[in-house]
């Protein structure tokens, strides 16, 4: 293999395979992707409805854990990531959600010049085809494929909306338009029933260029620097270690885990952090790993009247006769991640743009795809999207394969546990709702008898879960934690980007993995030193009334 590249880029996941592509498409420079992992050809992978199995597989997922989360009663907390050809994008649930306009805008007003909503969305269009067609706001003609699975035939699924609607809210037929706030069918990256990770969507088709190389089961080591200039990347493959040279840049691509913790292995960071794990400093970085956020969320679960929920198709004979279903004709329930209808509400007035989001199963079951009880039911996830506590990647060993330090400290933020009681007391509202009488039974968690702000707060501490939405490590800005510019290079020193999620100064309102290949999309213009899209004209979606009030204006029927 040649030693020399234009473009080093560390990590094949959801913003390493769109750069990958993005930079061989012209021919004109030579690149190598880096990825600890293998192959992502298993069923278990490419298989939407089997999404539980590759998350908690050590052969295709870091399986990460955190500290233990001091406002979490001490729990340690579950932090996988993609070890494999598409990373997380190969891993995750599927969920397509952009996160709300005034995500971005809030960007730009930390320091991210460029990065408001107006300049990303076209890079949101460019990168998808969209099911039902383009439009202002939606592409049709992008690599990744992106629909409702199976158009929400499960009736659970509306009974859901409606029940949003009846509270007050809005109906939003497409959250990823105008309008996020509301109710309406979820999205997901799924293409003629496969999951559309980037691996497929756009690694897969630039594989057979000559000016890219894919090294699987590669592990970085550091980057190399000569003074302030990066040169190349250290890396082991079958315990042999090389060194390979860039010509123009290295990109670190390895999320928000991996690549502040390669910084570091590299000598760039925080001073006390490098020396406490024996690494020499080459230049002092205090952001790097800080600035740590995360979605949090937890299930409600209900009991179901009718016998219509996935309860009744997990047992042996129905997994299989669902996994031959889909072997055969990649459709039927095989084809999808059974998130196909959602909400996205503020959680009080004075809110400008949702903080609360809502993902419904029409199932009761655990984090590991078993079942949750017996019988049937359903259960609706939700979180508080806009966290204010603060958490670090720290690195603890100069040995690159020993794992980082991960603290979140979840719900330190006064904010954070008031946001999760209003989780708690607007999602029963809703689920009592008329729309939902035909189907809803028992309350089964978190209860009836939780309802007072102290229980809530207790049973939160002991039931919320990680969302997998680790971020903000690598922010991008000009402050004092800034660790990349608005074109993504790492502060001081040149011939160095990072490019994931890991640049995002603060968490969107919703899953990662759209705006995480946005930003990708859109530092491949930066890098190639093409003229960025112009920005878009299209309009945001507000409730005129938000600061006044909590919801659309309507007021909940009556909830009986």
């Amino acid at each position: 293999m040649n030693t020399t590249f234009d473009y080093i880029i560390v990590g094949a996941g959801s913003a390493g395979c769109v750069l990958a592509n993005r930079l061989t498409e012209d021919g004109q420079y030579s690149v190598l992707l880096l990825e600890t992992g293998g192959s992502d050809k298993s069923i278990f992978i490419q298989m939407p409805t089997a999404l539980s199995i590759p998350m908690n597989t050590k052969k295709y997922a870091w399986q990460f854990e955190t500290e233990p989360e001091p406002f979490l009663d001490q729990r340690r907390m579950h932090c996988p990531r993609g070890k494999v050809l598409g990373g997380s994008s190969s891993i995750n649930g599927m969920v397509y959600v952009r996160g709300h306009a005034r995500d971005f805008d809030e960007w730009q007003q930390h320091g991210a010049d460029g990065w408001d909503y107006a300049h990303c969305l076209p890079y949101f269009k460019k990168a998808e085809t969209w099911a039902f067609g383009g439009d202002d706001y939606r592409g049709e003609q992008g690599p990744l494929g992106v629909n409702n699975g199976n158009q929400m035939k499960n009736p659970l699924y509306q009974a859901f909306v409606d029940a949003g609607v009846e509270a007050g809210y809005f109906h939003t037929p497409d959250y990823n338009g105008r309008q996020q706030e509301g109710f309406g069918p979820m999205h997901m990256t799924v293409k003629n029933g496969v999951r559309w990770s980037t691996a497929n969507a756009y690694l897969r088709p630039a594989m057979d260029r000559p000016n890219l190389t894919v090294v699987t089961h590669a592990l970085a080591h550091k980057v190399l620097l000569e003074g302030k200039q990066a040169v190349g990347v250290r890396y082991e493959q079958n315990g042999q270690v090389q060194d390979v040279r860039a010509g123009k840049e290295v990109i670190l691509s390895a999320g928000s885990i991996g690549s502040p913790h390669l910084l570091q292995l590299s000598g760039i960071g925080a001073r006390e952090t490098l020396e406490s794990a024996g690494i020499e400093v080459q230049h002092e970085l205090p952001g790097v790993g800080e600035n740590l956020q995360d979605h949090l969320e937890f299930y409600f679960q209900f009991r179901c009247k009718q016998p219509i929920s996935l309860n009744g198709k997990l047992d042996p004979w129905n997994k299989f006769l669902i996994g031959s279903r889909w072997l055969l004709k990649k459709d039927g329930l095989g084809a999808t991640n059974h998130f196909e209808s959602c909400g996205f509400i503020r959680s009080k007035a004075g809110v400008e743009w949702p903080d609360l989001q809502y993902h419904f199963l029409p199932a009761a079951m655990r984090y590991d795809g078993r079942e949750a009880f017996d019988g049937h039911g359903f259960q609706v996830h939700i979180g508080h999207n806009k966290p204010q506590s603060r958490g670090y990647v720290k690195v603890a060993s100069a040995d690159p394969g020993t794992a980082p330090r991960i603290r979140f400290n979840y719900l330190e933020h006064e904010a954070d546990r008031e946001g999760f009681r209003a989780c708690v007391r607007l999602t029963r509202e809703i689920i009592n709702q008329p729309a939902m009488d035909a189907y809803r039974e028992a309350e089964i968690q978190p209860g009836e008898h939780i309802h007072t702000d102290e229980q809530i707060d207790a049973f939160v501490r002991e039931a919320v879960e990680s969302a997998y939405h680790p971020s903000c490590t690598c922010k991008m800005g000009t402050d004092k934690l800034a660790v990349v510019d608005p074109e993504a290079k790492v502060h001081g020193i040149k011939g160095l980007r990072v490019v994931d999620s890991s640049v995002f100064p603060t968490i969107p309102n919703g899953n990662l993995n759209a705006p995480t290949i946005m930003v990708a999309e859109r530092a491949a213009d930066l890098i190639r030193g093409k003229t960025p899209l112009a920005p878009s004209e299209a309009e945001i979606g507000l409730d005129p009334e938000w600061q006044n009030q909590q919801r659309a204006g309507q007021p909940a029927r009556q909830t009986g």
